[in-house]
């Protein structure tokens, strides 16, 4: 039997084979630019930061947080598949947001343009006010709104987003009319209702666990109360259905690998299977999920359908 080259170069190719495995394995082999399409404060910000130490401790390398915002996330969205795509690059991706931004007009993506590859948490939708509110309960409001059409201003986080969405929802199901302001994100949407320049806010959860003492949460649209909040009721305790809330996940720019998007979906998962980071999260006022990238385009289509069909319901569409 006879072998084409010397011992020497057999030798040699063995080692390139093994240095090719121990770099594979490596990966992410250099700090990682972690790219949040809103401004800082937020919810996406937030759960970035929380994400940063654990993802360190496990993967051995940095999660470089920095914001690109504008136009809802539009502007990032838009500017995610010119980025680098050697996988060490991500962004940060909410739903409804990506379904409804480009089915209301052209905003420079498609939502089957973009790659997220897990979905790890959301926040439920929450009616806040302020401590010094004249509203106690959700009940007061519906009451002062069908007395005073249009004069509950609700301050949220942008247009055709789930705080809009949750909006005309609300004021179907209760048989009232309030005045949604729009804001760029939550940070901007808090801040003008503790200023009181609105009456309440449409936020999540979260601002509930951020803002404490200064704020109020009149109901929350979740399954079960919140375990951070057992005082505070479910919309469907109070006789409205309403279940929802903003998703956050982890895409990356088309043309990252099959690898490397199967690589980060196992490496997000794993920091959210931490319960450690799950406690952190909980006490943050977020709600854990996990969607996998195998299972991402039968839950992007889906989740698709859904979000379109409610947005045409409450006229954000046509």
């Amino acid at each position: 039997m006879r072998f084409f080259g010397s011992t020497r170069t057999i030798v040699a190719a063995a080692a390139v084979a093994l240095a090719s495995v121990g770099t594979a394995a490596a990966f992410p082999d250099k700090p990682v630019d972690y790219i949040i399409p809103f401004g800082p404060g937020g919810e996406s910000d937030i759960a970035a930061r929380l994400q940063q130490p654990f993802f360190k401790q496990k993967f051995g390398q940095d999660l470089v947080v920095s914001y690109k915002e504008g136009g809802g996330g539009a502007v990032g969205w838009a500017q995610l598949n010119s980025l680098n795509s050697d996988g060490h690059t991500i962004m940060g991706i909410n739903l409804p947001h990506v379904v409804i931004q480009p089915a209301e007009k052209d905003v420079g993506y498609k939502m089957e343009d973009l790659v997220p590859v897990y979905w790890f948490q959301y926040t439920p939708d929450a009616i806040v006010v302020t401590a010094g509110s004249q509203f106690k309960t959700l009940e007061d409001m519906i009451a002062y709104a069908k007395e005073n059409p249009g004069r509950v201003t609700f301050s949220g986080s942008g247009k055709g987003t789930a705080n809009h969405l949750a909006q005309v929802r609300f004021d179907e199901l209760a048989g009232i009319k309030t005045t949604y302001v729009p804001f760029g994100g939550t940070g901007p949407a808090t801040t003008a209702m503790l200023g009181e320049q609105v009456v309440a806010s449409w936020g999540y959860t979260t601002v509930g666990a951020a803002q404490g003492e200064q704020v109020r949460m009149l109901a929350v649209a979740m399954e079960e109360r919140h375990p951070l909040f057992p005082d505070v009721p479910t919309f469907k305790e109070l006789g409205f259905d309403m279940v929802g809330g903003a998703l956050r996940g982890i895409a990356v720019p088309s043309g990252v690998s099959e690898e490397h998007r199967k690589a980060w979906s196992d490496m997000i998962g794993e920091v959210n299977k931490d319960e450690a980071f799950r406690k952190q999260m909980l006490d943050g006022g977020f709600a854990l999920i996990d969607i996998p990238y195998e299972e991402m385009d039968a839950y992007m289509n889906e989740q698709k359908e859904a979000y379109l069909a409610a947005a045409r319901e409450a006229g954000i569409l046509k």
